[in-house]
């Protein structure tokens, strides 16, 4: 029997978790998504490049390892399916046209090593370091390095050569970055200098490879969203460091995989339970100012650390059982004592840690 067609704009939050992927009526066309995907080839078109990469709506944002196709999260492509993720996910990554474009033009650098077979360059290699080296299931950054571009949240330049790579290339290419004199007197420099070189070395080429592959196409994948949901933590549990970790567990509580699942359930009902990455997002831009009276620290710099303590948070499944009053002061504590120890000597844990 064919299916019921699904109606996203009347549906119950049961029917929809039960509804699986290759199910939701789905496209880029006709949706804001096809004018981002459109200022992508106009930025690309701009800078004399002739190859624009097919895009298509996967399971979440990718471009598969020798592939020259953009997979871009289902979900994106309906306010209903936003509004899903951000209360299972706490956020809905790439919701929005500014952060939509970051991420656009981050697969983009993906898709032009593969076309181009520019990660196999002796000189790229030499750059950046070999395509061939492992992912890990973490990985471990330095916070203040001026070796690597700044663009993507948690410093993910740092994360793999071709992370690196691609992130430079993110940078080079967005409209109005000023990467010259931003990153002046920065080693992360001689990076943008070479992807500038080298783009212009293949302006107006064909590459060896146009068209590919659309792997974890939505529309070939026959999970229900809610197991969707329950791989996707599992997915996301050791995606950041573990530096914060015991400090954390002090101040929130970690819930297993079938507390967390029960959690998120419940908070589509009762929206007064608080996730520990959510109350460090309410409560992070007087946390700052706090912190930048109290230490004189730059306050980017103590953005960047309240921002890579709320995803470690989201990582570990923590909730706030404390008062939320107490939770704040002890994780206030916690910051400003990471940023009296970096001030004084450079590293987080001080300088016995340094040695």
């Amino acid at each position: 029997m064919t299916p019921k067609p699904v109606d996203l704009n009347n549906i119950s939050q049961e029917q929809l978790l039960s509804t699986r992927l290759c199910d939701l009526p789905l496209s880029i066309e006709g949706t804001w998504l096809e004018e981002c995907v459109k200022q992508l080839y106009a930025e690309l078109q701009s800078r004399g490049l002739v190859f624009f990469p097919e895009c298509y709506l996967a399971d979440e944002w990718l471009t598969p390892e020798g592939e020259v196709a953009i997979g871009i999260p289902f979900y994106l492509a309906h306010p209903v399916l936003i509004k899903l993720e951000r209360s299972m996910m706490l956020e809905a990554e790439g919701e929005g046209k500014p952060w939509c474009m970051q991420l656009l033009r981050h697969e983009a650098g993906h898709a032009f090593s593969y076309a181009y077979n520019l990660h196999k360059k002796r000189r790229w290699q030499k750059i950046f370091g070999s395509s061939k080296e492992s992912y890990g299931r973490t990985y471990k950054f330095k916070p203040y390095s001026k070796s690597y571009v700044r663009h993507l949240d948690g410093f993910y330049a740092q994360y793999h050569p071709d992370e690196d790579f691609v992130e430079t290339f993110a940078v080079w290419l967005t409209p109005d970055s000023d990467w010259h004199q931003k990153y002046q007197g920065w080693r992360a420099l001689d990076k943008l200098q070479f992807v500038d070189g080298l783009m212009s070395s293949i302006k107006g080429q064909p590459p060896f490879k146009s068209r590919g592959k659309k792997l974890w196409h939505h529309k070939n994948l026959t999970i229900t969203l809610e197991k969707y949901y329950k791989k996707k933590y599992l997915h996301e549990q050791e995606e950041f460091p573990d530096f914060h970790d015991v400090q954390l567990k002090k101040i929130f509580t970690a819930l297993t995989d079938e507390e967390w699942w029960a959690f998120k359930k419940d908070r589509l009902k009762n929206k007064e339970m608080t996730s520990a990455q959510e109350l460090i997002r309410k409560h992070a831009k007087n946390i700052l100012n706090s912190i930048d009276r109290c230490t004189g620290e730059r306050k980017y710099i103590i953005s960047d650390l309240l921002n890579t303590i709320g995803l470690r948070a989201k990582q570990l499944r923590m909730i706030v059982s404390l008062p939320e009053s107490v939770a704040l002061m002890q994780l206030s504590v916690y910051v400003t004592s990471l940023t009296m120890n970096y001030i004084h000597t450079g590293w987080y844990r001080g300088a016995r840690a340094k040695k």
